[in-house]
C-alpha cells in the first residue's frame, strides 16, 4: 500500500514537473508576443566555450532519446584531464577517484549514471566497447573486478564529443541498465581545415607533492582537397607526481564471547571494534602515454572506410607505507583486557592496551601499471538511395598488473591507546614505544598479478529509408562479440628460509614528511619512520629473505576465468508526425558465460601449491533477454520540447562477482567471494523530461527517471572457515559476497545554462536520487544530491570558468567486512586562457582549489574508515596550433 502511493506520487510529481516547464514556456512566448516586433539579425559566427555549448544543446536537441552531450571545445575550456573529468557536470552523472580497493585519489577513475554503480553503465568508443586494465592490485583480483572502464586510461585529448544516453534504444549496444557513455573520437574528414596541426605542453604541480612534472600532447591531421581521404594521428605523454597523507581503519571486527575482555565486561561481547588504524602515507610518480589513428576515405558516393586505433599505458609505481594500530588483535588475537574503554553505538570507540599488536606495512610496487588499446574498421555502403548498411569489426585489450611487488613489515614496541572522533581524525598513541626507527621484521611478503580483459567484435546494421509515409525508417541489426577476463595471481611470497633472520631492508634515517595528515586536523602526529622503495625492493631481491617459488606460492584461491560469447539482432522503427517523432524496437540477446574457479579438493586435484590442493571446476549457462524500448519527443513549440521513454535493460554481474573463489586477507580476517549463478542486473527504466530553449544557447528542463531493479546484485557478509597462511591455522573470516535481489532507483534532473550579457554565461544543475534495495538495503553509489554550478567569462581573447560541484554521501560497497560509504564532498575547479596570437593560447588550470578531505565511514559515522588528502593541482601551459 505504501508503496503504490509512492509511485502515484511519483507519477503526480513527473506530470507536475513537466507541466511546470509548459507554462515557464507559455509565458515567455506570452511576453515575446505582446513586445515590439523583433529586428532583423545580423548573422555572427560564435566561436570559443559559446560555440561549443550551443554545439552541444543543438545535439542535444535534435536527439530522439535522453542524451546529454559535450563537444571537445567545451573539454578544452575545463581542467579536464580524462574522459570522466569531461562527463562531470552534466546531470545525472557521478565520478569517483577509485574503482574500490585503493581508496580516494585525486584523479577520477570511474563514472556512474543517476545514483547507481560504475558497473551499470556502458562504456562506448564510437559505439564499440572498450577494454582497460586497474593498475591498483586489489582491483586485479578478489572481490573489486569491476565492468566499469578505468578512465585514468583515457586522456580527454583524444575527444570530439562525448554523448551520454540514458533512454536505451533497440539499436544501443546492450550492457547498460543506467545508460551509455559513447565517446566519440575525432575524425579526419570532420576537420574544418585539409591541414589541422595543434600541440600542447603543460607543467602539473601538486601542492602536496610539491613536485612539478610535464604534460605532452600533439595532433596531427590531413584530408584532400575533394575531402574523400583524410589521416589524423594524435599522441600523449602526461606525467604526474602523487602524495596522499591518510588515516585508515580497515575494517571492523567483532569483540569474541570467549575473549578476555567479553569475559572481564560481558557487555563488550559483539561490540565492533578497529581491526587496524592506519597512518597511511602514499607516493607515486604515474605516466601515460599513448596515441591515436584514424585513416579515413570515401572510396565513392556510396562506399566509404575507416580504421581507427588507440593504445594507452599508464605506468603507476608506487609506495605507502602504514603505521597501524591493531585493537581487534589486540583484544582477540593476544587476549588482552582493554582499559578504559568506551563503547557508543555498538562500537568501541576508545581503548588503552598494555601492548599494541599493530605492525608497519611498507609496501614498494614498482611494476604497477596498466595498459589498453583497440583497432576498429568500420564502413558504410549505400545501397540504394533508400537503404544503407553499416559495419564494424574489431578487437579491444586491457590488461591491469602488479610486478615485482615488495611487501616488508616491521615489528613494534610499546602500548597503544586510541579514540575514534568520527568524521575528525582518530587519536592514536604508542606510550613506551617508539615510532622513529624501523621495528624488527614481522612478515615479508608480495609477488606478482594481473587482470586480463579482450573483446572482439562485429556488428552490421542496417536503414532503410520510407518514403511518404508516417514511418521514417527501419533499422535492423545484429551484433557478435567473444569476451574474457581472467584474474591471476601466479606468486605471493612469504618470508623465505633467512627472511626472519637476516637484517631488514636498509634505513638511512628516511621519515614521514614533516606536514603530514596536516591538511586532515586533528594534529596527527608525522613523526614515523619509512624506507626508501628501492631499499625495499633490494631486500626482497636477496635470495632466501622472500620464497619466490610460483609453484608453492601460486595463490590460486585469487583466480577466475570469465568467458562470455553474446549474440544480438534488433529491429526498430522511426516514426514521426506533425510535432512528434519517436522510435520503438526490440533487441534480443543471448548470452553463454562459462566461469572457471579454483575449488579446494576434488577428486584429482592439483597439488604443490601452500595455499592447498585445487582443482579447476567450469560452470557453464545460457541465458536469453528481450529489450523493448521506445522513445517518444514532442515539438510542443519551437523551443518546448516533450520527451518520454519506457525500456526493458539489462548489465551483466561484475567479473569479480561472477568467480566464485574466495579472497582473503589474513591481517584483518576478511574475504570475498563469487558466486557464479548470479543472473544479469535487469531493469524497466521509464523517463519523462521537458527541455525549454527559450533563448540562443540556454535550455531549462526538468526530468523525471524511475528503474525498477528486478534483479540488482548487492553485497552480504558471512562467517568462513578457512586456511590462514601467516597463522598456519583453520580461521574464521568474514566473507563478502554477491547476491541477486530488487530494487528501486527514482529520481529528479534540474538543468539551467545561458548566457548572460556579452561574454558571461552560467550552467547549473541538480540531480536527485532515491535508490534502495528492496529489502531495505543502500543501492550502491546512489547519492541522493548532487548539483552543479559553473560560471564563464569570454571575449575575443581571454576566457576563464569556474566549476564547483558536489556529491552527497553514498556506499561504495562492502570491504573487509564492513560497509565503506563515502561521505558528502564539494569540489572546485577552475581554467583560464589568454590568447596570445591566433595561434598561441596560455592555459592554467586548477583542480580542488578548496582542498577538500576524501572521508569514508563504514555503517554509522561513529565507525570512521578513512580520511585522505591529495592536496590542490595547477597546470600552466601553452596550447598551439596551426
Amino acid at each position: 500500500m505504501n508503496e503504490m502511493m509512492a509511485r502515484q506520487q511519483y507519477t503526480r510529481t513527473a506530470i507536475a514537473a513537466a507541466v511546470a516547464v509548459l507554462m515557464m514556456g507559455g509565458q515567455a512566448q506570452a511576453q515575446q508576443s505582446a513586445g515590439a516586433p523583433a529586428e532583423p539579425m545580423q548573422a555572427v559566427v560564435v566561436t570559443g566555450v559559446r560555440a561549443a555549448l550551443e554545439q552541444s544543446l543543438r545535439q542535444k536537441r535534435d536527439a530522439d532519446a535522453v542524451v546529454d552531450v559535450v563537444t571537445a571545445e567545451d573539454i578544452g575550456k575545463m581542467p579536464d584531464k580524462n574522459v570522466a573529468d569531461a562527463i562531470q557536470r552534466l546531470p545525472g552523472v557521478n565520478t569517483q577517484s577509485s574503482a574500490g580497493g585503493e581508496g580516494g585519489f585525486g584523479e577520477n577513475d570511474r563514472v556512474s549514471l543517476r545514483g547507481t554503480s560504475p558497473s551499470l553503465q556502458q562504456t562506448l568508443f564510437n559505439g564499440h566497447a572498450i577494454s582497460t586494465g586497474d593498475w591498483f592490485v586489489l582491483n586485479q583480483f578478489g572481490g573489486s573486478v569491476g565492468r566499469s572502464s578505468s578512465f585514468s586510461l583515457l586522456p580527454s585529448e583524444l575527444v570530439g564529443s562525448v554523448v551520454v544516453q540514458k533512454s536505451a534504444t533497440a539499436d544501443l549496444v546492450e550492457g547498460g541498465v543506467s545508460g551509455a557513455i559513447n565517446v566519440i573520437t575525432r575524425r579526419p574528414l570532420d576537420l574544418r581545415k585539409s591541414l589541422t596541426v595543434e600541440g600542447s605542453v603543460q607543467a602539473n604541480y601538486n601542492d602536496l607533492s610539491k613536485k612539478t612534472e610535464p604534460q605532452l600532447s600533439a595532433l596531427f591531421a590531413w584530408k584532400n582537397p575533394a575531402n574523400t581521404a583524410g589521416a589524423l594521428f594524435q599522441a600523449f605523454s602526461e606525467k604526474a607526481s602523487v602524495r596522499r597523507d591518510g588515516q585508515e581503519i580497515l575494517g571492523y571486527a567483532q569483540i569474541s564471547a570467549t575473549s578476555a575482555a567479553a569475559k572481564a565486561n560481558p557487555a563488550l561481547a559483539g561490540v565492533a571494534v578497529p581491526s587496524f588504524i592506519g597512518a597511511s602515507l602514499f607516493e607515486q610518480t604515474k605516466k601515460r602515454t599513448g596515441g591515436a589513428f584514424d585513416l579515413e576515405a570515401r572510396l565513392s558516393p556510396d562506399l566509404g572506410i575507416d580504421l581507427n586505433g588507440f593504445y594507452s599505458k599508464l605506468e603507476a609505481p608506487h609506495q605507502n607505507t602504514n603505521w597501524l594500530a591493531a585493537p581487534a588483535n589486540s583484544i582477540n588475537g593476544a587476549n588482552q583486557i582493554p582499559a578504559n574503554a568506551v563503547v557508543r553505538n555498538n562500537t568501541l570507540v576508545s581503548a588503552s592496551f598494555p601492548v599494541n599488536s599493530g605492525e608497519v606495512d611498507n609496501i614498494y610496487r614498482p611494476g604497477a601499471g596498466g595498459e589498453s588499446w583497440y583497432l576498429d574498421l568500420n564502413g558504410k555502403f549505400r545501397a540504394t538511395s533508400e537503404l544503407t548498411f553499416t559495419g564494424k569489426i574489431g578487437k579491444t585489450y586491457g590488461i591491469g598488473y602488479d610486478r615485482d611487488d615488495v611487501y616488508y613489515q616491521n615489528n613494534v614496541n610499546g602500548g597503544m591507546t586510541y579514540a575514534l572522533n568520527g568524521m575528525s581524525p582518530a587519536s592514536v598513541n604508542y606510550p613506551g614505544g617508539t615510532t622513529t626507527t624501523p621495528g624488527s621484521t614481522a612478515w615479508a611478503g608480495g609477488g606478482e598479478a594481473q587482470s586480463v580483459d579482450k573483446e572482439k567484435y562485429g556488428q552490421i546494421d542496417g536503414a532503410w529509408r520510407m518514403r511518404d509515409s508516417m514511418v521514417e525508417s527501419i533499422k535492423f541489426g545484429a551484433r557478435f562479440t567473444d569476451h574474457q577476463r581472467t584474474a591471476e595471481h601466479p606468486l605471493e611470497t612469504r618470508p623465505g628460509p633467512v627472511g626472519f633472520s637476516n637484517p631488514g631492508p636498509a634505513w638511512s634515517g628516511q621519515m614521514y614528511p614533516s606536514d603530514f595528515a596536516s591538511n586532515l586536523g586533528g594534529g596527527l602526529s608525522s613523526n614515523y619512520f619509512k624506507y626508501d622503495g628501492a631499499a625495499l625492493g633490494a631486500w626482497g631481491a636477496v635470495p632466501g629473505n622472500r620464497l619466490l617459488d610460483f609453484t608453492v606460492r601460486h595463490n590460486w584461491t585469487d583466480e577466475f576465468k570469465v568467458k562470455e560469447k553474446t549474440s544480438a539482432v534488433y529491429g526498430m522503427a522511426d516514426f514521426s508526425g506533425d510535432g512528434w517523432r519517436g522510435n520503438v524496437g526490440v533487441r534480443a540477446i543471448q548470452t553463454r558465460q562459462t566461469t572457471v574457479v579454483n575449488l579446494a579438493g576434488g577428486p584429482a586435484p592439483i597439488t604443490g601449491s601452500a595455499f592447498g590442493a585445487y582443482t579447476p571446476t567450469t560452470f557453464e549457462r545460457t541465458y536469453r533477454d528481450y529489450l523493448p524500448s521506445a522513445n517518444l519527443k514532442f515539438d510542443v513549440r519551437p523551443d518546448l520540447v516533450v520527451r518520454t521513454a519506457l525500456a526493458k535493460t539489462i548489465s551483466r554481474p561484475d567479473y569479480s562477482a561472477l568467480g566464485g573463489s574466495v579472497s582473503l586477507n589474513d591481517d584483518a580476517l576478511s574475504g570475498s567471494g563469487g558466486n557464479v549463478n548470479l543472473d544479469p542486473v535487469r531493469s524497466t527504466n521509464f523517463d519523462l523530461s521537458a527541455e525549454w530553449y527559450f533563448a540562443p544557447k540556454a535550455l531549462l528542463s526538468a526530468g523525471l527517471f524511475y528503474m525498477d531493479l528486478n534483479s540488482i546484485v548487492a553485497q552480504g557478509t558471512s562467517t568462513g572457515t578457512y586456511y590462514n597462511n601467516k597463522r598456519g591455522v583453520q580461521t574464521v573470516y568474514q566473507i563478502t559476497s554477491p547476491y541477486n535481489t530488487s530494487g528501486k532507483n527514482k529520481g529528479v534532473e534540474l538543468s539551467y545554462q545561458q548566457p548572460i550579457a556579452t561574454n558571461f554565461g552560467v550552467l547549473a544543475n541538480y540531480t536527485y536520487a532515491d535508490g534502495k534495495l528492496d529489502d531495505g538495503g543502500e543501492l550502491l553509489n546512489s547519492s541522493r544530491n548532487t548539483y552543479n554550478l559553473t560560471g564563464y567569462f569570454e571575449n575575443e581573447r581571454f576566457s576563464a570558468r569556474l566549476a564547483y560541484n558536489y556529491r552527497s554521501a553514498y556506499k561504495a560497497g562492502v570491504d573487509r567486512g564492513a560497509s565503506q560509504h563515502v561521505d558528502a564532498m564539494p569540489s572546485l575547479a577552475a581554467s583560464l586562457n589568454f590568447k596570445v596570437t591566433e595561434q598561441l593560447t596560455l592555459t592554467f588550470d586548477a583542480l580542488n582549489l578548496t582542498n577538500e578531505t576524501i572521508k569514508m565511514y563504514a555503517e554509522n559515522k561513529d565507525r570512521p574508515r578513512a580520511l585522505y588528502s591529495n592536496g590542490r593541482t595547477f597546470y600552466l601551459g601553452l596550447r598551439a596550433k596551426l
